[in-house]
């Protein structure tokens, strides 16, 4: 067993972190969303001069792309989108995940305190995207939204301009647009803060939305309007990319700009005047998108199945460990003693707190802190095992101790070691004690890999955000994920239920077997 989680874990390590650092010489790893059209958006095929996106065979688009593919071409490099959560782009880049960030980020002044950045290659304006049949839609001016339930992106300089508006309801600051325009299609707000490419791609998208150019706006500093790319401090690279960024006019610039807005993701029109009905739409985008959803599904299989398996084997190992006798010798037991805190410790720390913290710490901090870059599904891996132990741990312990304490006993007048006992008498009856919780623990972490999508795991929920930032169906295509997660959480449920009947079964056989003929009869 040893070998074989052995030969596992090196495979693992030589598939995903091989192969990443084979690609780091002759990658540009650029960093962006790839969810922010017409800036940068999603696509199936290669069309447009689109670029691959890394761990997936889908490529990136926009005009974050372009300007990246210019500035790669300089450094004499192929350009390779890493798609990742805008809260963890900054991470990304100073752990060295990504080598630049080419994602309409703005040079804000607190960002310039973590990362450096080249000149701007694009100005932006700010507007408000509303519903186009709400009565915002005519505004004109900041004071016609009054009473308004605005909200923007979270760390993003827009959610500063929310208090100009007079009589705002500030709403919360969300993660993405997609979220925003989840919210804005299903009314729980009124209108987002947006920059104008980003809301004529709205609008062109979707009919419902309409985007509100002010003529009476916002107040704007010029280093939050001004986008550029993101690179680390002391990178020699910032001077060629200043260069390449110099060589594009502002008709460039422009143009370039059209052009991705023509080029952009847009809804879906059906040739039948009759809007299909709500199923319908969720059944043309799984037959239009099965296999990003099948892909997604089966990493949230594995990361769930492997995880949970570790997380059981960590659990059984620590329960062995906790109920071992006390050694009689002074220097051993004081091992025990502080190998038992660091336990305590491991237990308490991934108990009490969440995954998705976890996980921005493992992935980021570690590469960060310690220099170790790891790969993304393997620390998804990784995450969901050791965080899984913790609980298992305490589920093996009261597994244990539900075990008749007398059996313990007659294993040890029986001459029986702590391992024997435990391997032969006690873990058979745990295993089956805590098969109900260990399925639970299962379900749970298939629902819980969604959180990685942080660290840019391409799992079910990351599958199926992307392709609603793709078609804007949003309502339709989550309701597409719940279903697929409620089959895999059922599915798991019925098999584990048939595995503990077969359990009973098989304890009955066997006690029917070695009891006499009149008492198994009875039994």
């Amino acid at each position: 067993m040893k070998k074989l989680l052995l030969t596992c874990f090196f495979a693992l390590l030589f598939l995903f972190g091989g192969s990443n650092l084979a690609q780091a010489d002759n990658y540009l790893r650029v960093g962006m969303e790839a969810a922010y059209a017409p800036f940068n958006w999603t696509q199936d095929t290669n069309a447009n001069g689109a670029v691959p996106i890394e761990g997936t065979d889908q490529y990136a688009n926009g005009y974050d792309v372009q300007i990246a593919k210019k500035v790669a071409k300089s450094l004499d490099k192929k350009l390779l989108v890493v798609k990742t959560s805008w809260t963890g782009l900054i991470p990304a880049l100073t752990s060295k995940k990504i080598d630049m960030i080419a994602a309409g980020m703005s040079p804000t002044e607190e960002r310039k305190k973590e990362i450096t950045f080249s000149d701007s290659y694009y100005t932006s304006e700010p507007v408000i995207v509303v519903k186009a049949d709400s009565k915002f839609a005519k505004a004109k001016s900041l004071a016609d939204f009054a009473g308004a339930k605005i909200t923007a992106q979270q760390g993003v300089w827009h959610v500063n301009l929310i208090p100009q508006i007079k009589g705002v309801k500030a709403q919360t600051p969300m993660g993405d647009f997609s979220q925003m325009r989840q919210a804005l299609s299903s009314g729980v707000i009124d209108g987002y803060i947006s920059e104008r490419p980003e809301a004529m791609t709205a609008q062109q998208a979707n009919s419902t939305f309409k985007m509100v150019t002010l003529t009476n706006g916002f107040t704007v500093n010029s280093s939050d309007a001004a986008i550029a790319v993101g690179m680390r401090k002391g990178d020699s690279r910032i001077n060629q990319i200043n260069q390449v960024l110099t060589e594009l006019s502002p008709n460039d610039r422009l143009s370039l700009m059209d052009k991705m807005v023509t080029l952009q993701p847009k809804e879906e029109q059906s040739s039948n005047t009759t809007k299909p009905s709500f199923f319908n739409q969720m059944w043309t985008i799984l037959r239009s998108n099965w296999k990003q959803f099948l892909r997604g599904t089966g990493l949230t299989l594995l990361i769930s199945t492997i995880g949970t398996l570790v997380g059981l084997i960590i659990g059984l190992l620590i329960g062995i460990y906790r109920t071992a006798t006390k050694s009689k010798n002074t220097v051993v037991a004081l091992f025990q003693k502080l190998f038992g805190w660091f336990l305590n410790i491991y237990i308490e720390i991934f108990r009490g707190t969440p995954m998705i913290v976890q996980s921005m710490v493992i992935y980021y901090g570690t590469a960060q802190a310690f220099g170790i870059s790891i790969d993304r599904t393997l620390a998804a891996i990784f995450i969901v095992s050791i965080n899984t132990g913790a609980y298992m741990t305490e589920i093996v312990r009261g597994g244990i101790f539900a075990v008749d304490q007398g059996q313990f006993e007659a294993a040890t007048a029986l001459g029986f070691s702590h391992g024997q006992t435990m391997r032969k008498i006690v873990l058979p009856q745990v295993i089956r004690n805590i098969l109900p919780a260990t399925g639970n623990e299962f379900v749970i972490n298939i629902k819980d890999t969604s959180v990685l999508n942080v660290i840019s795991v391409v799992e079910l929920y990351f599958s199926g955000n992307t392709v609603a930032t793709q078609n804007y169906q949003y309502f339709q295509t989550f309701s597409v994920i719940a279903l697929i997660y409620f089959i895999l959480t059922f599915t798991v449920t019925r098999i584990l239920r048939y595995v503990e009947r077969r359990l009973d079964d098989d304890t009955y056989t066997t006690v029917a077997r070695e009891l006499p003929l009149e008492e198994s009869t009875n039994v």
